[in-house]
């Protein structure tokens, strides 16, 4: 059953709107990508949710998740605790148990390698540069288009490839009893290769962008919500666990940044976000990707 509308974002506490089963039927959408306040942060924009109750917060919003994906979609949620008394909090670890609880399986944790982090000294620990994205399913059979994120495969090929050995042309088995196996000949003539799961958005793994995308994340990016993710993040999880036409959800949409990527990637979307001018804003968004990238007025 599909959605009574498409392409919209509906202003609210999503934990409320989300059992709209009008709004939001049964295993209605493909995917859902979302970033959601951390736990005591954003307080000027949604209140801060003290760590010891942030599982408890959360897991009414998730039960929603659960029935509004598909069987075979999946959920990606972008979070990281943050360090607090001079260690780490461990919310997010409780709340990986409690998803799993509810039915969730835990399938993967892409590391997204955050270049643009704020430098800075502590007195026992580094520059925090990465956050988590979760990947959570309803069963461990699910979508997945690995291929459409393939990457170039590197220089280190060319050069490996000109001193190839006849070892190099059998398949040799892990002697740690893992199973494992390669054989280096059947990566010859090859353009591109799957990625790792640490996710970094550089040059070379941003092929994938055309001049269209990229003037798309100039006019859309908005500098007015508290915690916007970049376009290629929702981007790259759209490309890998959904196809066109597939229904996106983020429940946390802030300024639109997932409805930007998902029109330009020819999904539909659906958001809900608490507070009006987020909402406004990103509406301004889509508006403006809609009329100046899409030429849909």
């Amino acid at each position: 059953m599909k959605p009574t509308k498409l392409n919209k974002i509906y202003e609210g506490d999503c934990s409320i709107l989300l059992s709209d089963k009008n709004l939001f039927p049964n295993k209605s959408v493909d995917l859902i990508i979302t970033s959601p306040p951390y736990a005591e942060k954003r307080k000027k924009s949604y209140g801060g949710t003290h760590p010891d109750k942030y599982v408890k917060w959360f897991l009414p919003i998730t039960k929603e998740l659960y029935r509004v994906l598909k069987d075979d979609g999946s959920f990606i949620l972008n979070i990281k605790e943050h360090p607090k008394n001079g260690e780490r909090e461990t919310y997010v670890l409780e709340l990986i148990l409690e998803l799993k609880k509810q039915g969730w399986f835990w399938i993967e944790e892409y590391c997204w390698y955050k270049k643009n982090s704020f430098p800075g000294k502590w007195p026992n620990r580094f520059r925090d540069s990465w956050e988590r994205c979760l990947q959570f399913t309803k069963q461990k059979d699910f979508k997945m288009y690995q291929d459409a994120v393939k990457v170039p495969i590197g220089s280190w090929a060319e050069k490996r490839f000109k001193s190839m050995s006849e070892n190099d042309f059998i398949r040799h088995i892990s002697k740690k009893n893992s199973h494992l196996g390669r054989n280096v000949s059947n990566w010859l003539n090859k353009k591109k290769v799957f990625p790792h799961n640490v996710v970094v958005f550089e040059e070379e793994h941003r092929l994938y962008l055309s001049n269209v995308f990229e003037s798309a994340v100039e006019s859309s990016s908005s500098k007015n919500h508290s915690a916007i993710f970049p376009i290629e993040l929702p981007s790259w999880f759209m490309r890998l666990f959904s196809k066109e036409g597939d229904v996106v959800l983020d429940p946390f949409i802030g300024s639109g940044t997932t409805a930007v990527a998902a029109l330009l990637h020819r999904r539909n979307y659906l958001g809900t976000e608490v507070q009006s001018a987020y909402v406004k804003e990103a509406n301004k968004n889509i508006k403006e990707v809609n009329k100046e990238i899409l030429n849909i007025v």
